[in-house]
C-alpha cells in the first residue's frame, strides 16, 4: 500500500466508531496495551518522584522568570488543563482513532519525562508557590513535588491534547489553554522557562512517534468499513 493511500485511510479513521474498531484484533491489542502501559507508569510515578525529590539539584538563574510577576494562578491552570481533558474525553467517545493516538503518545510522553527528569537534577525556582491541582496531584502522592522540572508535565499534557484533537476550533482553544498553563506555571514559579519552552518540542516528538506506531491499527480499522 502506498504512503498517500495510507495517509488517506488514517485520516478517514476518525470517522470509524468504537463498535467497528473493536472488531479488529490489532486495534484491541493496542488499545488495551496502551492503557495498561500508562497505568503501570502511573503506579511507579510516586515512588520515582520521591527519589527525585530527595536528591540535590542545581538552582538556575532564569532571567525571564526574574522579570515576571509572581502570583498564585492555580485556578486558571486547573481550569485550562482539565477543561481540555474533558473536551478530549468527549471527542474520544466517538473516535477510537483519537483515543489510540493519545494513549500511546501519552505513554511515550510519560517515558520521555521520566528520562529527562532523571538526567536533569534541578532545584525549584526561588519563590515557588504550590500549584493547587487536586486531580494531577493525586498521582504525585501525599507530598507536593517540586523537583520534577525538565520538562513541564502540565504544559506538555495539555499541548498533547491539542495535537490529538482533530477539529480546528478544538485545537486552537486547547492551544490557547496551553499558553495559559505555560505562562501560569512560570508566574507561579513552578517551572523554569526552559521547562515550558521544551515541553511542546518533546510533545510534538512523541505525538509524531505515536502517529507512526499506531498507523497499522488505524489503517486496519478503516479498511474494515
Amino acid at each position: 500500500m502506498t504512503e498517500p493511500l495510507k495517509d488517506t485511510l488514517i485520516s478517514d479513521a476518525h470517522s470509524v466508531r468504537w463498535r467497528e474498531a473493536w472488531q479488529q484484533p490489532v486495534f484491541r491489542r493496542m488499545a488495551i496495551g496502551g492503557l495498561l502501559l500508562v497505568c503501570a507508569l502511573l503506579s511507579i510515578w510516586p515512588w520515582y518522584l520521591a527519589k527525585i525529590e530527595a536528591r540535590d539539584g542545581i538552582l538556575l538563574n532564569d532571567v525571564v522568570l526574574n522579570a515576571l510577576p509572581r502570583h498564585d494562578v492555580s485556578l486558571a491552570v486547573f481550569l485550562s488543563l482539565w477543561g481540555a481533558a474533558l473536551l478530549l474525553i468527549y471527542r474520544v467517545q466517538k473516535s477510537p482513532a483519537m483515543y489510540l493516538r493519545f494513549i500511546w503518545a501519552y505513554a511515550f510522553l510519560f517515558i520521555s519525562r521520566i528520562i529527562s527528569i532523571g538526567l536533569t537534577p534541578l532545584d525549584p525556582p526561588v519563590g515557588l508557590i504550590e500549584l493547587r491541582d487536586p486531580l494531577s496531584n493525586y498521582f504525585y502522592g501525599a507530598k507536593f513535588i517540586t523537583k520534577d522540572l525538565f520538562f513541564s508535565g502540565h504544559t506538555a499534557s495539555i499541548c498533547l491534547m491539542a495535537f490529538c484533537l482533530v477539529r480546528p476550533l478544538d485545537r486552537w482553544l486547547v492551544f490557547i489553554g496551553t499558553a495559559i498553563v505555560g505562562v501560569g506555571v512560570l508566574v507561579q514559579r513552578v517551572h523554569y522557562t526552559a521547562d515550558v519552552v521544551a515541553a511542546p518540542l518533546f510533545t510534538y516528538a512523541v505525538y509524531w512517534l505515536a502517529e507512526r506506531y499506531t498507523r497499522k491499527a488505524l489503517v486496519a480499522i478503516t479498511e474494515l468499513r
